[in-house]
């Protein structure tokens, strides 16, 4: 059976969670693998762990490896293991998942980021149960079962010829696609709730005080595009910059939002769309013309205060005004625009 703490983070009471769960219970006693499809922080991972769980291996061997963050050099000796010598640094025999997994479940998380030649090798494994070290002779045989999970949709890429079809039928014996926390509007208050009672405890505070009416529209009306993971991240910094006694009454989505931001924005900064192929002396020298008008129109006209917007001297601005002669005609009279540059 699954254990208390993984039934605790397993929080939900909408439709489409509850129906997602219904699926994990209904494939999770049989030896085959399935396929975990949701976007990034809908929690693939728990799933996976509540497929194991679930499952006549729960007292085996749960191991996990996140295909994406290793190289393509070192999965292949993560997923089988390597015979020592086998490359430079290989001082000894190394066990991989597969082989200590075995009796259990190994969870493969964005799958879509393995080579060809590694998903061929998972292909034989799932498959047929065998491997074999990276620079070893001898067959290994493990009863292992995967739970592969992705964000990524993996039938247009087998179309595209990015992910082996073969593959993909294997592990696709079951498909469960978790629904974004958008879709869960029933569960956001409740999984709130949940995350902001445990940064509570962990702050060392008696209890929480709940959510002010305010920030519980701040939270229903987002629409959360990193999902659980967002979501905690907003709650527990709500509650910990809330005094200890009260309601929270301000949630910030954003924290890098402020105005002293160090951001440029498209009138400091002005890129255009360019195709080549271009005269680029003409694209420069328009860019020029461009950031010259701006930074004099910014200045109210004030040559210095406007070769200071540029990051250039007076007279380096000068000398760009006379290269490209942008005086304008209509420009303020020489009173505004002295000799010394100043208003």
């Amino acid at each position: 059976m699954p254990s208390a703490h993984q039934q605790e983070r397993l929080i939900g009471e909408s439709p489409a969670f509850l129906a997602a769960l219904e699926a994990v219970s209904k494939v999770a006693p049989l030896d085959k693998p399935v396929l975990v499809v949701g976007e990034r922080g809908t929690g693939k991972e728990l799933i996976a762990s509540r497929l194991h769980f679930l499952s006549n291996r729960w007292d085996s061997e749960f191991l996990k490896l996140n295909c994406a963050a290793i190289s393509d050099t070192l999965i292949e000796s993560e997923l089988f293991g390597h015979e020592a010598g086998s490359f430079t640094g290989a001082s000894r025999t190394h066990q991989g998942r597969f082989e200590r997994a075995d009796g259990g479940t190994l969870f493969l998380d964005e799958l879509a980021n393995t080579s060809g030649l590694v998903q061929e090798k998972l292909l034989r494994v799932i498959e047929y149960g065998e491997f074999e070290r990276v620079g070893g002779k001898r067959t290994l045989r493990a009863n292992v079962r995967v739970v592969a999970a992705t964000n990524e949709d993996l039938p247009r890429l087998a179309a595209e010829g990015r992910f082996r079809l073969d593959l993909l039928d294997r592990l696709a014996f079951d498909v469960i696609t978790l629904p974004p926390l958008r879709e869960r509007p029933e569960d956001i208050l409740l999984l709130a709730e949940h995350f902001a009672i445990n940064m509570a405890t962990e702050l060392d505070r008696g209890y929480f005080a709940g959510f002010a009416d305010s920030a519980q529209d701040a939270l229903c009306r987002h629409r959360w595009p990193g999902n659980l993971r967002e979501l905690k991240n907003v709650v527990e910094r709500a509650v910990y910059r809330a005094d200890a006694d009260e309601q929270v009454k301000e949630i910030v989505i954003d924290p890098f939002q402020s105005p002293y931001r160090p951001v440029q924005n498209d009138d400091q900064a002005p890129r255009p769309h360019l195709q080549l192929p271009l005269d680029l002396k003409g694209v420069v020298q328009s860019l020029e013309v461009d950031l010259i008008e701006k930074a004099m129109e910014a200045a109210k006209f004030n040559q210095r205060k406007a070769a200071e917007q540029l990051g250039l001297t007076y007279h380096q601005f000068r000398g760009y005004l006379k290269k490209h002669d942008s005086q304008r005609q209509d420009a303020p009279d020489a009173s505004r625009v002295d000799a010394s540059g100043g208003a």
